[in-house]
This record gives C-alpha cells, sequence and structure tokens, in this order.
C-alpha cells in the first residue's frame, strides 16, 4: 500500500517528512501517460466518487437545477449556501434535515467549525445524502433505509461505478457519512472519471457541467477543488477523505492519486505537479513549513 514517495516536506534545507502514495496520470485516449506506485491496487475512492453516485441519482430520475446538482456532488465547507442547498433540495419531497442519516458535524470552514454546533445540516456529504433522499422519493423507494447496500439506490449506484470504472467493486463497507462505500482500483477511479468527462449521455453531462459552472457548491472558497476549478478552464475536481484526488480535463487528460498515509496536507503539491504533466500551471502557491512563526520549508512534490 506504501506506494512511492510523492511529496517530501522539508526544514531548514533538509527533508523532515515524505509522504508516499500512488498516482495515474491519463491521456486524451485513456493510455498512461505517466504513474507512481501501483495504481491498479484495490483502494477507497471516498468522496472523489460522488459524481459517479450523482450520475446514477440522475440515471434513476433525480432533476436539480445545476447549482444543486453540484452540491449533490460536494464534500462542502457548511456555510450558509451550502446548508440552504441541502434544504431546498429535501423540500422538494417535503422532508427537512431530520430525514438525513449521514453522521452529525461541524461545518468543515475553519471558522465556523470553531464557533458551530454538529448537526446533519453542516455534514460535509449533506448534500450528496439529501439527492439520495429526493431520488428515492421520485422512485417511491424506501427513505428510512436509503443507506443500505441492497437498497435499490444504492445497487444503482454500484451499477454505474462498475460500468464507468470498467472492473468489479471487491469490497463494500461504510464511508464516513454512513453511505455504502466501494473498493476498486485507483485506475479504476481514474478510467471512470474521464468516462464521466468525455461521455455524451446527457447524465453525465449534466452533472459535470455543474461542478464547473457552480465550483463554490462542490467545496467552498479557497478549498482546493473550488479554486482549481475558478482558476483552470474546463478542469474538474473532486477530492476525498485519506489523501484522494481526481481531476479531467474536457478533452479527456485525467488523474487520480492517493496518498498512503491519508494525510491531505501533500495533495495540493501533488495535484499542481500532476496537472504539470499536461502543460498547465495550476498557479497554486507553494506551501511552507514554518518555525517560530516564519517560513523555514515547504511542502514540495518529488516529480
Amino acid at each position: 500500500m506504501l506506494g512511492e514517495v510523492l511529496a517530501e516536506v522539508t526544514r531548514g534545507g533538509e527533508v523532515e517528512s515524505i509522504h508516499a502514495g500512488h498516482l495515474v496520470v491519463l491521456n486524451a485516449d485513456g493510455s498512461i501517460a505517466f504513474q507512481k506506485g501501483d495504481p491498479t491496487l484495490a483502494m477507497y475512492s471516498r468522496s472523489s466518487l460522488k459524481s459517479i453516485q450523482a450520475s446514477a441519482m440522475v440515471r434513476a430520475g433525480l432533476k436539480l437545477e445545476p447549482k444543486l446538482l453540484a452540491l449533490v456532488c460536494a464534500s462542502h465547507a457548511g456555510t450558509h449556501i451550502h446548508q440552504l442547498g441541502a434544504q431546498e433540495i429535501l423540500a422538494k419531497c417535503g422532508l427537512d434535515e431530520n430525514s438525513l442519516q449521514c453522521v452529525m458535524d461541524r461545518p468543515l470552514d475553519e471558522e465556523l467549525r470553531r464557533v458551530s454546533q454538529p448537526t446533519r445540516l453542516a455534514m460535509n456529504c449533506s448534500g450528496k445524502h439529501a439527492g439520495m433522499i429526493l431520488t428515492c422519493h421520485i422512485n417511491g423507494w424506501s427513505i428510512d433505509s436509503y443507506l443500505h447496500p441492497e437498497h435499490p439506490l444504492q445497487k444503482a449506484i454500484a451499477i454505474e461505478v462498475e460500468t464507468m470504472s470498467g472492473e468489479s467493486i471487491v469490497n463494500t463497507t461504510v464511508d464516513g457519512c454512513g453511505a455504502p462505500l466501494f473498493m476498486f482500483s485507483l485506475l479504476g477511479l481514474a478510467r471512470a472519471i474521464r468516462s464521466l468527462t468525455i461521455s455524451t449521455d446527457s447524465v453525465h453531462q449534466s452533472v459535470v457541467q455543474a461542478c464547473r459552472e457552480f465550483p463554490e457548491m462542490v467545496s467552498g472558497s479557497g478549498r482546493l477543488a473550488t479554486r482549481m476549478m475558478q482558476n483552470i478552464d474546463g478542469l474538474f475536481m473532486k477530492d476525498g477523505a485519506e489523501g484522494v484526488n481526481v481531476a479531467s480535463l474536457p478533452d479527456g487528460r485525467t488523474f487520480a492519486l492517493k496518498i498512503s498515509d491519508g494525510n491531505a496536507r501533500a495533495v495540493p503539491a501533488v495535484t499542481a505537479a500532476a496537472l504539470k504533466v499536461f502543460g498547465i500551471d495550476a498557479h497554486e502557491v507553494e506551501e511552507n513549513t514554518f518555525g517560530g512563526g516564519k517560513p523555514v520549508g515547504t511542502i514540495r512534490a518529488t516529480f
């Protein structure tokens, strides 16, 4: 699982720590342009898979304006616009936040997290859960059991995952929010997101375009996926817990990465370096390490 070193943390001109992991970069035609570690290892995609989950919901009849559809794909910051959006989705079937079965949490937004109490609405996956509930309502499926792996919705999502990735799911467990979580390879994730990006299926295009059009709903102001989609024309990006990130360009060029120790601090640097493989400058400011309140080193990619 260790993979190869993807990033170094320096202090005083010396390497203090390293972050190893796996990375696969695909050309527009789907062939592998570059890789580190072993992207064929089975792993959990975490929230980087939300666009595929949303696609299954849309295919099952979910109809939302793009701003709210982007929220269904989100790991949002829990700000007012995100919580209000989740409430709007639930209101379409006459329900409120009490119907959510995601865990209670404080907002990811740092300022709000310090002053807020945990709620299900503030939890970063509440948009996805609201979308799941509305999809169940539209189809007459049970809402009480919408998180069960054998529920019709979760079966539809599993089919979408396997179809898009071209792989079989090797294990199903529970994500941090309580929804089913599927294990398959990082390469399969990259191929799924590439397929989503270049697909002519109106379902897939509606999901991708919603995220590109409303990147602030997918994550939040100043956060990685939002700022990169705002700064790079046509980019689709979705990060996930435990050091996972995936991004794709309109022509099908795609990458997926996993930091093996699950630490997200190296993800921005590795992401920017992966984009450089495509010749794209992400305009990311190199993150510093500090000593005595002053910069004494950096977090940098090794490739």
